[in-house]
């Protein structure tokens, strides 16, 4: 019941919510538990999948060292391609401001991680953005949170650019 209390929800009370959240984080506390039951109904399928791979390879899945592997590479490429998941209304939470600025806004070196659609290798490198506001402004940590969405995804030649 102090999960309630402190604004947290824990998905396995969200049906006896008791009118004490504001409407709004009881929605986001939904889609948070809905994202998180989807990745976990298809985890066994995934982790039948690394299974093979390993036994395709002239593995045996079932010598100690692998026994868990195939789980584990399962949650890995679940956390790896998160972005599939989320969403940029989902980061931006209605965090976009008017003010009265126009000039580029630049914001270098974000981290990024991300695997090559065509090979699943995985890749790392830095991000530069730069806008024109036109008299509105998102947060420097949202623009971090928006590459971060794309990344989580497979990625061909370049990372995608979007504009809101």
């Amino acid at each position: 019941m102090n999960n309630h209390m402190n604004g947290e929800v824990n998905c396995n009370y969200i049906t006896a919510y008791n009118g004490t959240m504001d409407m709004k984080k009881l929605q986001q506390s939904l889609n948070q538990c809905n994202k998180e039951h989807h990745e976990e109904s298809k985890l066994p399928a995934l982790e039948t999948s690394y299974t093979n791979i390993l036994r395709e390879l002239g593995e045996n899945p079932e010598r100690e060292g692998l026994l868990k592997t195939p789980l584990r590479a399962a949650k890995a490429m679940q956390y790896f391609t998160k972005g599939y998941q989320e969403t940029i209304h989902d980061i931006l939470n209605n965090a976009i401001f008017d003010e009265n600025h126009d000039e580029i806004v630049i914001v270098k070196d974000i981290d990024v991680f991300s695997l090559c659609e065509h090979h699943l290798v995985p890749f790392f490198g830095k991000v530069h953005i730069g806008y024109l506001p036109n008299k509105k402004v998102v947060g420097l940590s949202k623009l971090a949170r928006i590459v971060e969405i794309y990344s989580r995804r497979l990625q061909g030649k370049v990372i995608p650019i979007y504009t809101c």
